[in-house]
C-alpha cells in the first residue's frame, strides 16, 4: 500500500521540477472532503444485496432530486446526473427527437432525412456546443441554426427574438422541424441573460423544447431574483453545476427536465434501472446535507456580493469601462481598460467616431487589447484569489472577468481580495496611460533616427518594437540574420546593464524571424529621446566593433607574412654586407675578432591602430617601445548628459518640470558646469604648464630630425598614456 501510494504521489507531482506550481493541489474545505468521501462510499455501497442496493439508490436519487427542485423552484422536475456537462443537453435532445418523431424508434434516420430537425443556439452560447450536440446526436452541422445577438437595441449578447422568429417560420417554409432551443441565463462570456419570458412564448407558440443554462442559474436559490432568470423555472430543461458553485470537488453536473412519459426518458438515457448510475448522486446527496439550506443560499449569495462590490469599486474608477452595467444582479463582472480616442464624444467612452481611419481604430483596438492581455496577467499574479481570466471578445475585444460564483468556493475569495484588486487596478493605470502616451513620440523619434526601424507590433504591450539595421542587412528577406541576431543580443545585454526601470526584451519580428528589442512598460515619464539615441549609438558601436574583430585575423596575417619577408631581405643585406668570410665558423670567429662588426638588433613591430609594420631599431637605442602616429579619436555620438545623484538613465530632466522654480534651474545649471570645470580643469593646467624642454643628453631638435617618434617620445613620456588608452578599447 505504502509504494502503490507513493507511485500516485509521484505520478501527481512528478513535474513539478519543470513546470513549478505555487499550490500542489486545491484547498478543499470539510464539504469538499464530504464530496469526495461520497465516491468511497459508493463503491462499498454496491456490494450490498440487490435488493438493499435498489431500494438504497432509489431513495438517494429521489431524495437529491426533490432537494434540488425546491432549492432551485423547478415543480415537479426530474433529474440527470452525468459527469460532462453537455451530456444532459445531449441526452435532452435525444428526448426531444423521439418526442417528436413518433417513428423515430421504428424508421430511424428516415425520418429525420424526410424532416429535418433544427437546433437553434446562441451567437453568445460556449464554444464547441453545437460541434459536440451534431457529433453525440449523428445529425449533420445544416441542422443547426445560430440566432445572433442584438445590434441595434439590447445588450449585444442577448438573443434577438424577433430574428429568431423570421428563422423559426423560414425553417418551417422550408420543410424543417424546429426541434429544440438553447438559450443562456448568463452567457460563458460575459454573464448576460436572454429574455427567457418572451422566448418561452415563443417556444410553446412553435412547439419547440426550450432549455436553459448559465451561471445566474445559482441566483434561483436566493431570496431575490431577477425576472429574467426567474423566467427560467418556467423551462423544459436547465442544466445546473452546484460543483463550482458550491466548491464541492468532483460532484456531477445536474439537469433538471419536466416529461410525463418514463419510457422515452428512458430510451433517451436520461434515466437507467443500474444501480451505479444511481449512486452518481450520492456525492451531491451527502454535501446537501452537510451544507445545508442556509449553507448553499449563503455561498451564493457570498459570490454575488462579491461581484456586486468589484462592480460598485470600479464605477469609481477613470479609464475603466464596465461591460454589465445594465445585469445588476448579475454574478459575473466584465471590464477593460480603454483609452479615450482623439475627437471621440466623452460620454461614449472609447467609441471612435466614423471620420477615424479604420487603419487607425484598429491599431487603437490591438493597442488596447495588448494592454488589457498585460493587466489582466498582472492582476492575476497580484490577487491569485481572485481568479480573474482574460478573454478575447468579438465586438469589445480583451477583457477581463471575475466570475466569483465559479471561483470563490474554491480559492476563498473574500470582500479584502476584492479590495485589493481594486487597488492594484488603480496602481496600474498609470503604467498604462503613461504607456500610450510615449508610444506615438517613441515611433517619431526611431523613424527619424538613422539605422533604426520601428516594428508595429500590435501583440506587444510596451512602449514599442525597434530593430537596428546593421550594414549588411537585407531588408528584403524575413530570414533568420544571424549577424543582426548577434548585435541585438549585445545590444540587449547593454541597455540591461543601465539599470534603469525599462525593461528590455529581445524577440523575432511579428512578421519576420529578424531580432527585434522590445522596450517595456514605462511607469515615470522616459526621455524618449535619449533612450532612441542610446539604443542608435551602442548598436552601431556593437556593429563597428563586431566589425574590427573580425578582420583583425585578416589584418595580422598579413602583417606577419610582411614582416617575414622583411626580415628575409634584412637578412640577406646583412650577409651582403658582412660577406662570405665572416659565416665560415672558424675563419668568421678569428676575423670578428680582429675587426668586429658593429651590428645592430633589427625587428620589426606591428602596430594594431595604425595597421602598419615599424621597425624596432628605436626600441634598442632609447630603450623605450615606440607609439608610432596615434590616430585622432572617434568622435562619439552620445550625449553626456548630466545626472542628479540617484536618477536612472532615461528619465527627463528636472530642468523642465514645473515643480522647480527658475532660480532653482539656473543654480543647478551653474552646478553642473562647476563640476565639469572641477573634473577637467587640473587635467588642461597641467597639459598646459608642461615643460618641452628636453631631458640632459639628448639631442637637439635638428639632430633628432630624422628619428621623429623617438625623440618626441623621449620630450613627452606622457603620450604614451593616449596608446594605452586606445589598446585597452581595442581589447
Amino acid at each position: 500500500m505504502v509504494s502503490i501510494l507513493q507511485l500516485v504521489q509521484n505520478l501527481m507531482h512528478g513535474d513539478e521540477d519543470e513546470e513549478p506550481q505555487s499550490t500542489r493541489i486545491q484547498n478543499i474545505g470539510e464539504q469538499g472532503h464530504i464530496a469526495l468521501l461520497g465516491h468511497s462510499l459508493g463503491a462499498y455501497i454496491s456490494t450490498l444485496d440487490k435488493e438493499k442496493l435498489r431500494k438504497l439508490t432509489t431513495r438517494i436519487l429521489s431524495d437529491t432530486t426533490l432537494w434540488l427542485c425546491r432549492i432551485f423552484r423547478y415543480e415537479n422536475g426530474c433529474a440527470y446526473f452525468h459527469e460532462e456537462e453537455r451530456e444532459g443537453l445531449a441526452k435532452i435532445c435525444r428526448l426531444a427527437i423521439h418526442s417528436r418523431y413518433e417513428d423515430f424508434v421504428v424508421d430511424g434516420f428516415n425520418v429525420l432525412y424526410n424532416k429535418k430537425p433544427v437546433i437553434y443556439l446562441s451567437a453568445a452560447a460556449r464554444p464547441g456546443l453545437g460541434q459536440y450536440l451534431c457529433n453525440q446526436l449523428g445529425l449533420p452541422f445544416p441542422c443547426l441554426c445560430r440566432v445572433p445577438c442584438n445590434t441595434m437595441f439590447g445588450s449585444q449578447h442577448q438573443m434577438d427574438v424577433a430574428f429568431l422568429e423570421k428563422l423559426i417560420k423560414d425553417d418551417i417554409e422550408r420543410g424543417k422541424l424546429p426541434l429544440l432551443l438553447v438559450a443562456n441565463a448568463g452567457t460563458a462570456a460575459v454573464g448576460h441573460t436572454d429574455k427567457i419570458g418572451r422566448l418561452k412564448e415563443l417556444c410553446e407558440q412553435y412547439g419547440i423544447w426550450l432549455h436553459v443554462e448559465g451561471v445566474n442559474l445559482a441566483t434561483l436559490a436566493l431570496g431575490y431574483v431577477s425576472s429574467s432568470v426567474l423566467a427560467a423555472t418556467k423551462c423544459d430543461s436547465m442544466t445546473l453545476t452546484p460543483g463550482p458553485w458550491l466548491g464541492l470537488p468532483a460532484v456531477p453536473a445536474v439537469t433538471l427536465y419536466k416529461h410525463d412519459d418514463p419510457a422515452l426518458t428512458l430510451v433517451a438515457g436520461l434515466t437507467s434501472n443500474k444501480p451505479a448510475d444511481k449512486l452518481r448522486a450520492l456525492p451531491l446527496w451527502l454535501s446537501l446535507q452537510y451544507l445545508g439550506l442556509d449553507g448553499i443560499v449563503e455561498r451564493i449569495k457570498h459570490a454575488c456580493q462579491l461581484s456586486q462590490r468589484l462592480q460598485e469599486s470600479l464605477k469609481k474608477v477613470n479609464h475603466i469601462k464596465i461591460l454589465v452595467e445594465d445585469e445588476l444582479s448579475s454574478p459575473v463582472v466584465v471590464f477593460r481598460f480603454f483609452q479615450e480616442l482623439p475627437g471621440s464624444d466623452p460620454v461614449l467612452k472609447a467609441i471612435p467616431v466614423p471620420s477615424m481611419a479604420p487603419s487607425a481604430v484598429g491599431r487603437e483596438r490591438h493597442s488596447c487589447d495588448a494592454l488589457n492581455r498585460w493587466l489582466g496577467e498582472q492582476l492575476k499574479q497580484l490577487v491569485p484569489a481572485s481568479g480573474l481570466t482574460v478573454m478575447d471578445l468579438e465586438v469589445e475585444g480583451v477583457c477581463i472577468r471575475f466570475s466569483p460564483l465559479m471561483t470563490a468556493a474554491v480559492l476563498g475569495t473574500r470582500g479584502e481580495d476584492v479590495d485589493q484588486l481594486v487597488a492594484c487596478i488603480q496602481s496600474q493605470l498609470p503604467v498604462l496611460t503613461c504607456t500610450l502616451q510615449l508610444r506615438e513620440e517613441f515611433k517619431q523619434e526611431v523613424t527619424a533616427a538613422a539605422g533604426l526601424l520601428h516594428v508595429d507590433d500590435p501583440n506587444w504591450p510596451g512602449i514599442g518594437v525597434v530593430r537596428y539595421e546593421h550594414a549588411n542587412d537585407d531588408k528584403s528577406s524575413l530570414k533568420l540574420d544571424p549577424e543582426g541576431e548577434k548585435i541585438h543580443a549585445g545590444l540587449l545585454k547593454k541597455l540591461n546593464e543601465l539599470e534603469s526601470d525599462l525593461t528590455f526584451k529581445m524577440g523575432p519580428e511579428y512578421k519576420s524571424m529578424k531580432s527585434c528589442i522590445y522596450v517595456g512598460m514605462a511607469s515615470d515619464d522616459v526621455d524618449i529621446s535619449e533612450l532612441v539615441e542610446t539604443i542608435a549609438v551602442t548598436a552601431r558601436e556593437i556593429e563597428e566593433n563586431s566589425r574590427l574583430l573580425e578582420n583583425m585575423t585578416e589584418v595580422v596575417r598579413k602583417g606577419i607574412q610582411e614582416a617575414q619577408v622583411q626580415l628575409q631581405k634584412a637578412n640577406e643585406e646583412r650577409l651582403l654586407e658582412e660577406g662570405v668570410l665572416r659565416q665560415i665558423p672558424v675563419v668568421g670567429s678569428v676575423l670578428n675578432w680582429f675587426s668586429p662588426v658593429q651590428a645592430s638588433q633589427k625587428g620589426r613591430t606591428f602596430n594594431l591602430t595604425a595597421g602598419s609594420l615599424e621597425s624596432t631599431e628605436h626600441t634598442y637605442v632609447y630603450k623605450v617601445q615606440g607609439t608610432g602616429v596615434t590616430p585622432p579619436q572617434t568622435p562619439s555620438g552620445t550625449r553626456t548628459k548630466q545626472r542628479l545623484p540617484g536618477q536612472k538613465p532615461f528619465k527627463r530632466s528636472l530642468r523642465g518640470s514645473d515643480a522647480l522654480s527658475e532660480t532653482s534651474s539656473v543654480s543647478h545649471v551653474e552646478d553642473l558646469e562647476k563640476m565639469e570645470h572641477l573634473s577637467s580643469g587640473p587635467e588642461q593646467d597641467a597639459l598646459e604648464t608642461t615643460s618641452p624642454e628636453p631631458p640632459p643628453g639628448a639631442p637637439s631638435p635638428q639632430e633628432a630630425e630624422p628619428l621623429g617618434a623617438p625623440q618626441s617620445r623621449v620630450q613627452r613620456p606622457e603620450d604614451d598614456r593616449p596608446q594605452v588608452e586606445d589598446a585597452e578599447s581595442l581589447r
